[in-house]
């Protein structure tokens, strides 16, 4: 079985950045899947934004609620997404999570414009 595939019934990732030190910061992060790339959907104020336009390189693994990780770590490389690839991942996010999206956005709304980046697993 492929990572994508470990990760397809997950519902969280643990995404590992990195600060301009290699200091490595994890996150948990809600994610969909869409033709082999991992969406994750944030807000363009947020660390992990700033650490990815430094680094493009990421970690991550399947992860609890609290960010505990429960899988195997894989590697991959981010872009930045727009346009209609964006917001399909925002669709498909809000089909997979459901009302919690709702909420999640309107808490997080004093961070900025949504952004996506798409995750292609090495």
């Amino acid at each position: 079985m492929s990572s994508l595939e470990n990760l397809q019934s997950q519902k969280y990732i643990s995404l590992e950045t990195y600060k301009k030190n290699n200091q490595p910061i994890r996150t948990p992060v809600w994610f969909v899947i869409q033709n082999d790339l991992i969406y994750v959907i944030t807000r363009i104020k947020t660390g992990k934004v700033k650490r990815i336009k430094n680094n493009p390189h990421v970690k991550l693994a399947p992860c609890t609620f609290k960010g505990k990780p429960t899988g195997e770590w894989v590697e991959g490389n981010t872009s930045k997404v727009s346009g209609q690839e964006s917001e399909k991942a925002i669709k498909l996010r809000k089909k997979k999570y459901g009302f919690m999206t709702n909420i999640a956005q309107f808490a997080s709304r004093g961070k900025g414009d949504l952004v996506v980046f798409s995750i292609k697993l090495e």
